[in-house]
């Protein structure tokens, strides 16, 4: 077998030339990695964290599925996707069932402007959660590779230890790298394992336990839009300059900087009006927005019973009559609560006319 080597006299890989599949990884349940090979011997060419676009031959006729290429160009002779099968796929399914070795794929690409290197600074944080570790992690491996040893608080989410995509080798990196900072939380434990990391869904304390100095940081995101939602609202709660903070979705990836979608977040306005009622009390209290239910209660001489204040110990949790909050929390309230009805008042702000039963 003639070894694979890299020939600067070919041009980088080009979409007009297929992919070869060299290697298949299963990584969790309904996870693998996809190895490619150029049959041409051409080295490829992009910035870590960009995205290709495979065409994929389904029953019932080609489908173009877009995936985060994984791997890094520090290592440019293949270039690796790592897919998971979520409900219903069509694409990622048919990858995990057919897609071996020695099978060529018409793809295009690489493109996408997710990439620390269109954004240099001196400290990163990257957030990720499910699938979505992929571009982060081909920025760590460029990072690793570089030999720069780039100042890196990663954090990841999973719903369980074993789905943790690339867990070893990421511990890997930390066991040799002490300017890389790794963190995991899940939402529960594997059966008959030990987690001695932390567990829930990521919150302002986590966070600011894993990164005290995220003020200082370059932030990239990426993971369902709910997820990274939660984190937006998180970082622009604690005082975040959200100039310096990015976001790839895993459903749709952007290619050119012109299709970015405008990020039009909830942020309570000290300049704007708000008004609460206190229905069972018969108190009404002008307010603003960055005022909390907590709050204004107090000024207004009422008392709800508080602990934390800080959305934790759901202590303070009242029914919302009517009128809408903006509520970041951190744990203390569970999202059937919240479809009840149910806010923390220490952690909700009124944004216009609300109405709770105190």
């Amino acid at each position: 077998m003639t070894k694979p080597r890299l020939n600067w006299d070919v041009e980088p890989w080009s979409d007009d030339e297929p992919l070869e599949c060299a290697m298949v990884v299963p990584e969790t349940q309904d996870t693998a990695t996809f190895t490619f090979r150029a049959p041409s011997g051409a080295w490829f060419d992009y910035q870590p964290g960009q995205f290709v676009t495979l065409d994929l031959p389904v029953p019932g006729g080609n489908v173009q599925r877009t995936y985060t290429i994984s791997s890094s160009p520090s290592r440019p002779l293949s270039i690796s996707v790592t897919v998971k099968a979520q409900p219903g796929s069509i694409g990622t399914r048919w990858m995990l069932d057919h897609l071996r070795p020695g099978v060529r794929l018409k793809a295009y690409g690489p493109s996408g402007i997710f990439s620390f290197h269109r954004h240099p600074a001196r400290k990163y944080l990257f957030i990720s959660a499910g699938s979505g570790i992929t571009p982060v992690m081909s920025m760590t491996t460029w990072a690793w590779d570089s030999g720069e040893a780039a100042d890196i608080v990663f954090v990841h989410a999973a719903r369980r230890p074993s789905e943790i995509i690339f867990r070893k080798r990421l511990e890997q990196f930390v066991d040799r790298n002490p300017n890389l900072q790794l963190h995991f939380t899940v939402e529960e434990p594997d059966t008959f394992g030990a987690w001695p990391g932390y567990r829930g869904r990521l919150s302002q304390i986590m966070l600011g336990l894993m990164a005290p100095d995220y003020l200082e940081r370059e932030v990239f995101c990426c993971g369902p839009e709910p997820f990274m939602q939660a984190v937006r609202d998180m970082l622009n709660g604690l005082g975040f300059d959200m100039d310096h903070y990015h976001q790839e979705s895993f459903g749709a990836p952007v290619r050119v900087e012109a299709d970015a979608p405008v990020i039009d977040d909830v942020v309570p306005d000290d300049d704007a009006g708000a008004e609460i009622t206190f229905a069972a009390s018969g108190v009404t209290t002008a307010c603003s927005e960055t005022d909390t239910v907590l709050t204004v209660a107090k000024r207004s001489g009422l008392n709800i019973p508080s602990g934390c204040t800080f959305g934790l110990c759901g202590t303070c949790k009242v029914r919302k009559i009517s009128g809408e909050v903006h509520m970041v929390h951190n744990g203390g309230i569970s999202d059937e609560e919240i479809e009840e009805g149910y806010i923390l008042a220490c952690c909700s702000n009124p944004m216009g006319r609300v109405s709770v039963e105190v």
